[in-house]
């Protein structure tokens, strides 16, 4: 491990440190938005080093759509649990029955889109003002128009046009009452990045995010991990492959890529390899139009 290298990761951890400090001085009610996946699990070890010995100056919450990877669910109780963090949880079933939503129906329907409702319920219930979330730099077109301090205004939309400058490290955080930021300490992140920090830390991570033996159903060339929350036609093909998840979302719209990479060194070597973005790879819904995730967004979407 060569000493340019040790400080490249330095640098990035550094800047995010610096990010989530700000978060919990400019902000009186922030909250870090927690999925059990490898990018939040990340900013928890970040938050780690932020704030400790002290307690996290916000809780963690997940918005759980009941459609997610049971692994991922163990780890976030898991972690919560080993952390002596607050974890909330709300549940985006709760929200359908509570608002009479209409439930998404056919070959690609997914609870993903949902989520927003019951993530703008929870900034009410709670009354956050800061959402602190794991998007980085190469993820999606959508994401990376935002800044590091992205503003949502009273209805929790997104307007792409309303970005505000951010020179030498200098994040406003200025709102009006009923407005809200998402922050968003890993933005110079890549995915390689995330992994080789993982590396370096030694984090341990859900094991779906290696390669293990799993029924999958094929769909538009894809890997659906299969279950029952998944709509499956008659002529579908379930098959049992090797393969490994390089995100972890809802179940319903994130494919998995077959592998062989059974460690940390063998996941990184087919990222070096990969010439397909993280979300490129495996996320269905950015599939469903080239403005997808930013039609998301301006709705209120992380």
């Amino acid at each position: 491990m060569t000493k340019r290298y040790l400080d490249y990761l330095d640098q990035l951890e550094a800047e995010a440190i610096h990010i989530m400090r700000e978060v919990a001085g400019q902000f009186e009610k922030p909250a870090l938005l927690f999925s059990g996946g490898k990018d939040s699990i990340t900013l928890v070890r970040l938050a780690e080093k932020a704030f400790r010995p002290g307690k996290f100056p916000f809780p963690l919450v997940h918005i759980d759509t009941g459609h997610n990877f049971p692994e991922a669910i163990r780890y976030r109780d898991e972690l919560a649990e080993r952390l002596g963090e607050k974890l909330i949880v709300r549940h985006v079933e709760d929200t359908i029955k509570r608002k009479n939503l209409s439930e998404p129906k056919g070959r690609y329907a997914s609870r993903n889109a949902l989520q927003t409702h019951t993530l703008l319920e929870t900034i009410e219930e709670f009354g956050f003002d800061a959402c602190i979330g794991g998007a980085r730099r190469d993820e999606e077109k959508a994401r990376a128009k935002e800044r590091i301090f992205s503003v949502r205004d009273e209805f929790g939309q997104w307007d792409p046009k309303r970005q505000r400058p951010e020179l030498w490290n200098i994040y406003n955080g200025r709102i009006t009452k009923g407005e809200n930021v998402r922050a968003f300490p890993i933005s110079n992140w890549t995915e390689l990045d995330v992994w080789n920090y993982i590396k370096r830390e030694e984090i341990a991570l859900p094991n779906i995010y290696y390669t293990h033996e799993r029924e999958c159903l094929v769909r538009d060339g894809k890997l659906m991990a299969w279950s029952d929350f998944i709509y499956q036609e008659p002529d579908d093909e379930v098959v049992t492959k090797q393969v490994r998840f390089r995100t972890v979302g809802d179940m319903t719209c994130t494919a998995a890529v077959e592998s062989i990479a059974f460690d940390i060194d063998g996941v990184i070597a087919e990222i070096l390899e990969s010439k397909i973005s993280e979300r490129g790879a495996t996320r269905i819904d950015d599939k469903l139009s080239e403005t997808a995730m930013e039609d998301r967004k301006k709705g209120g979407y992380f």
